[in-house]
Protein backbone atom coordinates (compact mmCIF):
# COMPACT_ATOMS: atom_id res chain seq x y z
CA UNK A 1 0.00 0.00 0.00
CA UNK A 2 1.51 3.04 -1.16
CA UNK A 3 1.20 6.76 -1.90
CA UNK A 4 1.84 7.38 -5.87
CA UNK A 5 1.29 10.90 -6.26
CA UNK A 6 0.73 13.69 -4.04
CA UNK A 7 -1.00 15.86 -6.42
CA UNK A 8 -1.92 20.13 -6.28
CA UNK A 9 -4.37 22.51 -8.47
CA UNK A 10 -3.52 26.02 -8.80
CA UNK A 11 -6.87 28.46 -9.62
CA UNK A 12 -7.77 28.49 -13.09
CA UNK A 13 -11.08 30.30 -14.19
CA UNK A 14 -13.24 28.16 -15.90
CA UNK A 15 -17.44 28.62 -17.24
CA UNK A 16 -18.46 25.76 -15.11
CA UNK A 17 -17.59 27.19 -11.68
CA UNK A 18 -20.07 28.05 -9.28
CA UNK A 19 -17.15 29.51 -7.23
CA UNK A 20 -17.31 33.76 -6.51
CA UNK A 21 -15.38 34.82 -9.65
CA UNK A 22 -15.37 31.33 -11.57
CA UNK A 23 -12.22 29.68 -10.38
CA UNK A 24 -11.67 26.47 -10.01
CA UNK A 25 -8.80 24.17 -7.92
CA UNK A 26 -9.89 21.04 -9.71
CA UNK A 27 -6.95 20.25 -12.15
CA UNK A 28 -4.28 18.54 -10.00
CA UNK A 29 -0.61 17.45 -10.99
CA UNK A 30 1.48 15.64 -9.35
CA UNK A 31 3.61 17.41 -7.22
CA UNK A 32 7.38 17.15 -7.60
CA UNK A 33 9.06 16.80 -4.00
CA UNK A 34 7.57 16.84 -0.90
CA UNK A 35 4.24 18.23 0.23
CA UNK A 36 3.62 19.72 3.76
CA UNK A 37 -0.22 18.56 5.10
CA UNK A 38 -1.78 20.18 7.78
CA UNK A 39 -4.99 20.90 9.37
CA UNK A 40 -6.76 23.85 7.52
CA UNK A 41 -9.40 25.10 10.02
CA UNK A 42 -12.87 24.97 10.15
CA UNK A 43 -15.01 24.87 6.85
CA UNK A 44 -15.80 28.77 5.49
CA UNK A 45 -12.17 29.16 6.90
CA UNK A 46 -9.52 26.43 6.11
CA UNK A 47 -8.75 25.63 2.58
CA UNK A 48 -6.68 22.61 1.30
CA UNK A 49 -5.05 20.70 3.67
CA UNK A 50 -1.43 20.75 1.44
CA UNK A 51 0.39 23.07 0.86
CA UNK A 52 0.45 24.94 -2.70
CA UNK A 53 -2.71 23.27 -2.81
CA UNK A 54 -5.87 25.62 -4.13
CA UNK A 55 -9.43 25.52 -2.81
CA UNK A 56 -11.41 28.34 -4.56
CA UNK A 57 -15.15 27.93 -3.00
CA UNK A 58 -14.63 28.19 0.55
CA UNK A 59 -18.26 28.30 1.16
CA UNK A 60 -18.89 24.07 0.25
CA UNK A 61 -15.07 22.95 0.32
CA UNK A 62 -12.10 22.73 2.01
CA UNK A 63 -12.04 22.87 5.81
CA UNK A 64 -11.10 20.29 8.48
CA UNK A 65 -13.37 17.31 7.72
CA UNK A 66 -11.97 17.60 3.73
CA UNK A 67 -8.74 18.89 4.49
CA UNK A 68 -7.79 15.51 1.75
CA UNK A 69 -9.16 13.67 -0.61
CA UNK A 70 -7.92 10.20 -1.90
CA UNK A 71 -8.43 8.39 -4.84
CA UNK A 72 -7.55 4.79 -5.43
CA UNK A 73 -5.73 4.50 -9.03
CA UNK A 74 -7.29 1.25 -9.41
CA UNK A 75 -10.47 3.56 -9.41
CA UNK A 76 -8.76 5.21 -11.63
CA UNK A 77 -8.16 2.54 -14.31
CA UNK A 78 -11.36 1.63 -13.45
CA UNK A 79 -13.10 4.90 -15.28
CA UNK A 80 -10.54 4.65 -17.85
CA UNK A 81 -12.23 1.53 -19.32
CA UNK A 82 -15.79 3.25 -18.34
CA UNK A 83 -14.49 6.24 -20.62
CA UNK A 84 -12.50 5.34 -23.05
CA UNK A 85 -9.62 7.69 -22.26
CA UNK A 86 -5.99 7.89 -20.16
CA UNK A 87 -6.69 9.23 -17.05
CA UNK A 88 -3.35 10.49 -15.11
CA UNK A 89 -3.64 10.72 -11.54
CA UNK A 90 -4.92 14.24 -9.93
CA UNK A 91 -7.50 13.80 -12.79
CA UNK A 92 -10.64 13.37 -10.17
CA UNK A 93 -9.19 16.13 -8.40
CA UNK A 94 -7.74 14.30 -6.01
CA UNK A 95 -4.81 15.30 -3.37
CA UNK A 96 -3.89 11.88 -2.89
CA UNK A 97 -3.12 8.92 -5.69
CA UNK A 98 -2.90 5.69 -4.04
CA UNK A 99 -2.11 2.05 -5.28
CA UNK A 100 -3.13 -1.07 -3.06
CA UNK A 101 -6.07 0.57 -1.22
CA UNK A 102 -9.76 0.16 -1.53
CA UNK A 103 -10.51 3.83 -0.48
CA UNK A 104 -14.73 2.72 -0.95
CA UNK A 105 -14.60 -0.08 1.84
CA UNK A 106 -12.55 2.49 4.24
CA UNK A 107 -14.46 2.67 7.56
CA UNK A 108 -15.41 6.30 8.75
CA UNK A 109 -12.41 6.99 11.28
CA UNK A 110 -10.17 4.46 9.88
CA UNK A 111 -6.54 5.76 9.94
CA UNK A 112 -3.99 5.92 8.14
CA UNK A 113 -0.01 7.01 8.50
CA UNK A 114 1.17 8.45 5.76
CA UNK A 115 4.91 8.27 4.71
CA UNK A 116 7.04 9.05 8.37
CA UNK A 117 4.58 11.23 10.21
CA UNK A 118 1.40 12.48 8.48
CA UNK A 119 -2.11 10.25 10.24
CA UNK A 120 -5.21 11.06 8.74
CA UNK A 121 -9.07 10.06 9.83
CA UNK A 122 -11.84 9.23 6.90
CA UNK A 123 -14.80 10.96 7.29
CA UNK A 124 -16.61 10.52 3.81
CA UNK A 125 -16.95 9.67 0.49
CA UNK A 126 -16.32 12.81 -2.53
CA UNK A 127 -19.96 13.63 -3.40
CA UNK A 128 -20.09 15.32 -7.00
CA UNK A 129 -20.84 18.90 -8.16
CA UNK A 130 -21.34 21.01 -11.46
CA UNK A 131 -17.51 21.45 -11.55
CA UNK A 132 -16.42 17.90 -11.05
CA UNK A 133 -19.02 17.11 -14.36
CA UNK A 134 -18.03 20.17 -16.44
CA UNK A 135 -13.86 19.49 -15.55
CA UNK A 136 -14.35 16.22 -17.01
CA UNK A 137 -17.01 17.10 -19.85
CA UNK A 138 -18.63 13.67 -19.60
CA UNK A 139 -22.69 14.49 -20.28
CA UNK A 140 -24.86 13.22 -16.93
CA UNK A 141 -21.26 12.69 -15.01
CA UNK A 142 -22.80 13.89 -11.75
CA UNK A 143 -25.41 10.88 -11.92
CA UNK A 144 -23.09 8.31 -13.43
CA UNK A 145 -20.78 9.01 -10.57
CA UNK A 146 -23.23 9.24 -7.74
CA UNK A 147 -24.62 5.70 -9.12
CA UNK A 148 -21.57 3.73 -9.43
CA UNK A 149 -20.78 4.60 -5.92
CA UNK A 150 -16.91 5.08 -6.51
CA UNK A 151 -16.23 7.92 -4.45
CA UNK A 152 -12.65 7.73 -3.25
CA UNK A 153 -12.69 9.40 0.66
CA UNK A 154 -12.08 12.26 2.06
CA UNK A 155 -9.68 12.76 5.62
CA UNK A 156 -9.05 15.04 8.44
CA UNK A 157 -5.64 15.63 9.38
CA UNK A 158 -4.61 14.62 13.14
CA UNK A 159 -0.80 15.00 12.79
CA UNK A 160 0.44 16.96 9.97
CA UNK A 161 3.54 16.13 8.37
CA UNK A 162 5.39 15.94 5.02
CA UNK A 163 4.30 13.54 2.26
CA UNK A 164 5.65 12.88 -1.09
CA UNK A 165 5.25 10.43 -4.19
CA UNK A 166 6.05 6.34 -3.12
CA UNK A 167 5.66 7.13 0.38
CA UNK A 168 4.38 4.31 2.53
CA UNK A 169 0.08 4.03 3.56
CA UNK A 170 -0.04 1.90 6.71
CA UNK A 171 -3.45 1.66 8.23
CA UNK A 172 -3.07 2.42 11.92
CA UNK A 173 -6.68 1.90 13.08
CA UNK A 174 -9.82 0.34 11.80
CA UNK A 175 -13.07 1.15 13.96
CA UNK A 176 -15.27 -1.94 14.94
CA UNK A 177 -18.45 -0.97 13.02
CA UNK A 178 -19.30 -1.70 9.29
CA UNK A 179 -19.68 2.00 7.92
CA UNK A 180 -17.81 1.88 5.03
CA UNK A 181 -16.93 5.27 3.19
CA UNK A 182 -18.97 3.69 -0.12
CA UNK A 183 -22.00 2.92 2.16
CA UNK A 184 -21.84 6.87 3.42
CA UNK A 185 -21.97 7.86 0.80
CA UNK A 186 -25.15 6.01 -0.39
CA UNK A 187 -26.89 6.86 2.83
CA UNK A 188 -27.20 10.43 2.41
CA UNK A 189 -27.22 10.09 -1.67
CA UNK A 190 -29.19 7.26 -3.46
CA UNK A 191 -30.35 5.14 -0.81
CA UNK A 192 -31.40 7.56 2.31
CA UNK A 193 -33.14 4.87 4.55
CA UNK A 194 -29.33 3.56 5.58
CA UNK A 195 -29.32 6.27 6.97
CA UNK A 196 -29.74 5.42 10.61
CA UNK A 197 -26.97 2.90 9.97
CA UNK A 198 -24.08 5.36 9.65
CA UNK A 199 -24.96 7.18 12.94
CA UNK A 200 -22.88 3.91 13.97
CA UNK A 201 -19.46 5.83 13.01
CA UNK A 202 -20.61 8.65 15.23
CA UNK A 203 -18.34 11.85 15.46
CA UNK A 204 -16.39 10.71 13.10
CA UNK A 205 -18.36 11.36 10.26
CA UNK A 206 -18.50 14.15 8.38
CA UNK A 207 -20.38 16.38 10.46
CA UNK A 208 -23.05 17.44 7.93
CA UNK A 209 -23.57 13.80 7.23
CA UNK A 210 -24.11 12.96 10.75
CA UNK A 211 -26.28 16.09 11.42
CA UNK A 212 -28.64 14.39 8.70
CA UNK A 213 -28.50 11.16 9.68
CA UNK A 214 -29.73 12.30 13.15
CA UNK A 215 -32.44 14.50 11.64
CA UNK A 216 -33.49 11.80 9.59
CA UNK A 217 -33.57 9.52 13.00
CA UNK A 218 -35.75 12.07 14.54
CA UNK A 219 -38.33 12.20 12.28
CA UNK A 220 -38.23 8.70 10.70
CA UNK A 221 -36.59 6.58 13.57
CA UNK A 222 -34.40 4.29 12.32
CA UNK A 223 -36.31 1.62 10.83
CA UNK A 224 -36.81 -1.09 13.81
CA UNK A 225 -39.86 -0.55 15.46
CA UNK A 226 -42.40 0.35 12.96
CA UNK A 227 -42.02 4.05 12.78
CA UNK A 228 -43.49 5.92 9.43
CA UNK A 229 -41.48 4.73 6.70
CA UNK A 230 -39.22 8.23 4.79
CA UNK A 231 -39.61 9.05 1.18
CA UNK A 232 -37.33 6.97 -0.83
CA UNK A 233 -34.83 9.07 -3.07
CA UNK A 234 -32.53 11.95 -2.17
CA UNK A 235 -34.64 13.91 -0.18
CA UNK A 236 -33.18 13.95 3.59
CA UNK A 237 -35.45 14.37 6.82
CA UNK A 238 -34.70 18.40 6.27
CA UNK A 239 -35.61 18.13 2.57
CA UNK A 240 -32.33 18.97 1.12
CA UNK A 241 -29.63 17.17 -0.89
CA UNK A 242 -26.73 17.29 2.07
CA UNK A 243 -23.59 17.06 -0.30
CA UNK A 244 -25.36 17.10 -3.24
CA UNK A 245 -26.58 20.57 -2.91
CA UNK A 246 -22.99 21.24 -1.87
CA UNK A 247 -20.88 19.16 -3.97
CA UNK A 248 -18.19 18.49 -1.64
CA UNK A 249 -15.19 18.12 -3.87
CA UNK A 250 -11.60 19.64 -3.81
CA UNK A 251 -11.92 22.49 -5.72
Amino acid sequence: MKLLTVNVGRPKTVEYSDAPGGATGIDKRPADGPVAVRDPGPKGVGASGLAGDTVCDLRHHGGSDQAVYAYAREDLDFWERELGRPLANGSFGENLTTSGLDLNGTKIGERWRVGPDLVLEATSGRIPCRTFGGWLGERGWVRRFTQQGVTGAYFRVLVPGEVRAGDPIEIVHRPDHEVTVALAFRAVTTERELLPRILAAGDALHPEELRTAREYVAKYGDGDDGDQAAPSGPQGASGDRTGAREGRTTV
